[in-house]
C-alpha cells in the first residue's frame, strides 16, 4: 500500500511518504475497532476522531486519515481513494511526510493515517 501511495505521490512531483510505527499502531487499531464494531467512520463510536487516536500514540502533528471497507486488495482501494477528491487531496498533500495503514480482513477495513 505504502508503494502505491508513493507512485502516485511521485507522479504528482510529491515527495515519497515514510512509513512511521506510531501511525501504523493508530491505523491498525482503527481498522481492528472498525471491524469488531462494523462500522466506517473517521468518528470512533466513543466521539474519539483521528487526530486524538493518533496523538494517542504518541505522533505529535496528526495530517489526515483514510479509510475504507469491502474491497480485498491494496490496488482496489487506492484505485477508490484515487477516484475520490477527498482521499486523493489526502495522498497528494505534498507537505505530508509520513504514513501507518492498518487492515482488517474481517470485513476488509482499510485506514491510512498521515502525518506532517
Amino acid at each position: 500500500m505504502v508503494d502505491l501511495v508513493n507512485d502516485e505521490r511521485a507522479d504528482a512531483g510529491c515527495p515519497a511518504v515514510t512509513v512511521d510505527s506510531r501511525l501504523t499502531r493508530a491505523a491498525q487499531k482503527h481498522s481492528d475497532d472498525m471491524a469488531r464494531r462494523e462500522y466506517l467512520s473517521h468518528t470512533s463510536p466513543d466521539g474519539r476522531t483521528f487526530d486524538e487516536r493518533i496523538r494517542d500514540e504518541g505522533y505529535p502533528r496528526p495530517a489526515a486519515e483514510n479509510i475504507a471497507m469491502g474491497l480485498s486488495s491494496p490496488e482496489a482501494v487506492m484505485d477508490a481513494w484515487m477516484s475520490s477528491d477527498g482521499h486523493r487531496r489526502n495522498i497528494l498533500n505534498c507537505d505530508i511526510t509520513t504514513i501507518g495503514v492498518g487492515v482488517n480482513s474481517d470485513g476488509w477495513y482499510w485506514t491510512q493515517n498521515f502525518g506532517y
